[in-house]
């Protein structure tokens, strides 16, 4: 599975000129024959315009589906379409959308830890589900950014046989070394790919720190981006999985009954 992440520095609070942007870089990216491309966290408004959001942001995803699902069709490629801020009839929420080579939508998943650092919980509302689907046959995952702290929902997502866990994000330069010691341990613990599109560029006074990365299911990264807007591909073998998992079996020896993640 060839896979590519667009890591996109897009203009904050102006979607119109973001979902231009993306549909050239998709456009692009499609020209290298990937199977899957994929986007950063918010990249319809940046992260995030306090002021008019719920003006700015996507109408139940419907410019993503009409937009971005006539791409992955035009192209055949399948679209892991990041996250925008999404107006849903009860508030907003930081929404993900995934789309088949058919442009169908395969899958959608609300962010499920809001970001109380720089106050994403009093802007947008929180999501209630796992979002698992499937591309290409490969079984895949998907969280946003802040998520990744949470090992608990990749590891859901492991115990479901996830070959592919999607990481979308918009996480600033000053913590780059968490998002790669973070993506790089998901992998690790739930000998999976993880995919890892990260933004850069400017919000406010956030600078945003680019450094997406592929690793696979041993921690080897197989490509990484600099801190400027760039596309990085890398050729994700799924069937080294079941040699991994044959040579150290961890969800064999799991003991789930010792496990108390509740409190």
């Amino acid at each position: 599975m060839k896979i590519t992440c667009i890591q996109m520095d897009m203009r904050f609070a102006e979607p119109e000129e973001n979902f231009r942007k993306a549909e050239r870089l998709i456009s692009e990216a499609a020209q290298s024959g990937s199977d899957v491309i994929v986007l950063p966290e918010t990249w319809n408004t940046g992260f995030f315009p306090k002021e008019n959001l719920a003006a700015l942001a996507d109408d139940d995803g419907a410019a993503v589906k009409q937009r971005l699902g006539a791409l992955a069709k035009r192209f055949g490629v399948n679209l892991v379409a990041g996250s925008v801020a999404n107006r849903k009839a009860d508030g907003v929420y930081n929404t993900a959308l995934v789309f088949d080579r058919g442009g169908n939508l395969a899958a959608a998943y609300d962010k499920t830890h809001l970001f109380t650092p720089m106050g994403e919980d009093r802007y947008f509302k929180k999501g209630d589900h796992l979002a698992p689907f499937t591309l290409d046959g490969a079984k895949c995952g998907i969280i946003i950014c802040y998520d990744i702290r949470f090992p608990e929902l990749a590891r859901t997502y492991a115990v479901g046989g996830m070959d592919v866990l999607f990481v979308v994000s918009q996480w600033p330069n000053v913590r780059t070394a968490h998002l790669l010691a973070l993506t790089k341990a998901r992998a690790i613990e739930n000998q999976a790919f993880v995919v890892c599109c990260n933004s850069c560029g400017k919000a406010g006074e956030t600078q945003y720190g680019g450094n997406s990365s592929i690793h696979d299911p041993w921690g080897e990264t197989l490509a990484i981006a600099g801190e400027t807007e760039e596309l990085i591909t890398a050729e994700c073998d799924l069937f080294i999985r079941k040699n991994i998992c044959e040579t150290i079996n961890v969800f064999r020896d799991r003991r789930p009954e010792l496990y108390n993640v509740t409190k």
